[in-house]
């Protein structure tokens, strides 16, 4: 391994795991404190809302003031949130406006940590800047495995570390351990990747442009099936950011799970997730082709969120939740790829931007709204999901009957 890319190892990894290793311990750092369910979907929401406000944000301050800065920068942000979050936990109950005090403490450190925490663009400029044209091709898709693994093992180590006898300081002892590890590694052996002479002040950044989406969309102009490919994107994104505001309280509440055997399972869900996408995905898009695995995945979905509010049985649960996982796992892949294929190469940057700018925006929006729904209906809410991938169908059917013959 070359030193020069441990840094955006480290970096993509932390990112990642600043999100996941909270999923198994917020539900019940929440009911701790006696707040309602939302409050778990506003908070994963302020992180996910403040990453995708600081990313662009970020990515422009290093194409002025250099790479390196704004990712020690970034990184000090990120440890100094786990720090703020440890101290939210050691304050008194004291009622402010509706809730504890640490409950407000704690969604200060998520509003820091996820504005900091938008450094993946400035993480893939470095990249960009210190690798050759044949290096790209296999460092990006690392990168992607890396963020891979730090959703399968941030809710384990989660889980684990909140089940010793520090309990939840466990949990983010370990992530200030993590972080301090990144940023020296970051300071010692990263260099400088944007050399002054390259640092040509840029156009005002249209704030308007990075927060409404189809402003982006009608600047870049891409093809009608492109189009399309992003309607459906948003749609099962706004699926996926349901699916994450809700899915361990719901656990929780069928199986009373406690912080540990929560951790596990969502580990178990990870591994399911990682194989599906790394084998079974693959042997789909070469048997049928990536549209048509899309169109499955999204069936399997739609299948998947019924099937598992069917048991109370933990060995049916699984059956039945594979069913949606391995939905999930054909569609992540496959929308990307078929974007790219089908984007004008000259404007695939600014297209691929937006891409994950949609699914930032339904990972910023849609998981306090699933919480507010989830509190009031309980699992009902998985049948009403439901119309969500079949939307994404709907414009999938649409894709075939327009761009049929683009299709592959």
């Amino acid at each position: 391994m070359e030193k020069k890319f441990i840094p955006a190892y480290l970096l993509t990894f932390v990112n990642v795991l600043g999100f996941s290793i909270l999923m198994p311990i917020l539900p019940f750092v929440v009911n701790s404190y006696g707040a309602p369910k939302w409050v778990f979907g506003l908070l994963i929401t302020l992180y996910s809302a403040f990453q995708f406000i600081g990313a662009p944000l970020l990515g422009a301050m290093s194409d002025n003031k250099g790479r390196k800065p704004i990712l020690l920068i970034s990184q000090a942000g990120t440890l100094l949130s786990w720090i703020i979050f440890v101290i939210a936990l050691t304050l008194p109950e004291y009622p402010l406006l509706g809730f504890a005090l640490p409950l407000w403490i704690v969604a200060l450190s998520r509003i820091l940590d996820g504005i900091t925490g938008g450094n993946a663009s400035v993480t893939n400029a470095y990249v960009s800047d210190v690798t050759t044209p044949k290096e790209k091709s296999y460092i990006f898709g690392y990168l992607g495995g890396i963020a891979g693994i730090g959703m399968i093992i941030g809710p384990g180590l989660g889980g684990i570390t909140a089940a010793t006898s520090l309990g939840y300081m466990g949990t983010l002892l370990t992530s200030i351990v993590i972080s301090t590890i990144t940023l020296i590694a970051v300071f010692k052996w990263l260099k400088e990747s944007h050399p002054e002479d390259k640092r040509t002040p840029k156009d005002k950044t249209n704030i308007l442009e990075v927060l409404i989406i189809p402003l982006r969309v009608k600047r870049v102009n891409p093809s009608p099936f492109i189009k399309v490919l992003f309607t459906m994107k948003f749609f099962f994104s706004a699926m996926m950011g349901f699916y994450i505001g809700t899915m361990a309280l719901f656990l929780v509440d069928l199986f009373d799970f406690n912080v540990k055997e929560l951790g596990f399972f969502m580990f178990v869900i990870g591994l399911f997730l990682a194989l599906n996408q790394a084998f079974v995905s693959k042997f789909f898009v070469k048997k049928i082709g990536a549209f048509k695995t899309l169109i499955l995945g999204l069936i399997l979905s739609a299948l998947g969120l019924i099937a598992i509010t069917l048991t109370k049985d933990l060995a049916w649960y699984i059956a039945y939740y594979y069913i949606l996982n391995l939905g999930l796992s054909l569609c992540f892949p496959v929308f990307n790829s078929l974007i790219s294929v089908n984007a004008n190469p000259k404007k695939l940057g600014e297209i691929m931007g937006i891409s994950e700018g949609i699914n930032s925006f339904c990972m910023a929006c849609f998981p306090v709204i699933a919480a507010i729904i989830y509190s009031a209906i309980g699992s009902d809410l998985y049948r009403y999901m439901v119309l969500l991938p079949v939307l994404g169908l709907v414009f999938a059917f649409i894709g075939i009957k327009k761009y049929g013959n683009k299709l592959s």
